[in-house]
């Protein structure tokens, strides 16, 4: 992933990261920013999604484990990169609730990991603290709108997870 920051963005690419950390852009897209995710991830055979062609921020197609039906859920989501392969901000746009995800995750440590035409397989595991603050740090960079989520997500300490190659 080259120079994401914020900063760098275009003049889209920075309206758009920022509108989606606002109340009203939280509001629209909470409900529906999966459902075009699903759509533009389908029509790309995996390799972008709604989420990535609004912001310029590639999009992590991460498949998991349901962790209670056991069945393949795919979800797109921006990535932080890691030495180790990749991070993952559970901010739920701020929601008072984790995202389904890191509880399939928390449930099947198991992972698949795509990003553009690279598909790997992956084990998950929750940061540890000072772990979760470098990948915030550089999170904020590319997306400042976590810095607004975690405000929204009130008690909810919002968790992040790297995503180890295997």
């Amino acid at each position: 992933m080259s120079d994401l920051s914020f900063d760098h963005a275009n003049p889209f690419h920075r309206f758009m990261r920022s509108f989606a950390a606002t109340a009203v852009g939280g509001a629209i897209l909470r409900p529906t920013a999966h459902h075009l995710d699903r759509l533009i991830t389908k029509v790309t055979g995996g390799r972008s999604s709604f989420a990535a062609l609004a912001t310029g921020v590639p999009a992590v197609i991460l498949t998991t484990t349901g962790a209670k039906s056991g069945e393949p859920r795919t979800v797109a989501l921006y990535g932080i990169p890691h030495p180790d392969g990749v991070a993952l901000i559970a901010s739920n746009f701020g929601g008072a609730k984790h995202p389904a995800w890191y509880h399939n995750l928390r449930a099947h440590p198991e992972a698949t990991v795509s990003i553009g035409r690279d598909t790997w397989g992956a084990t998950a595991r929750l940061a540890s603290p000072r772990e979760r603050d470098e990948i915030w740090a550089k999170g904020l960079k590319m997306y400042p709108g976590w810095s607004k989520y975690e405000v929204r997500a009130g008690d909810r300490h919002i968790e992040a997870f790297i995503l180890r190659r295997t």
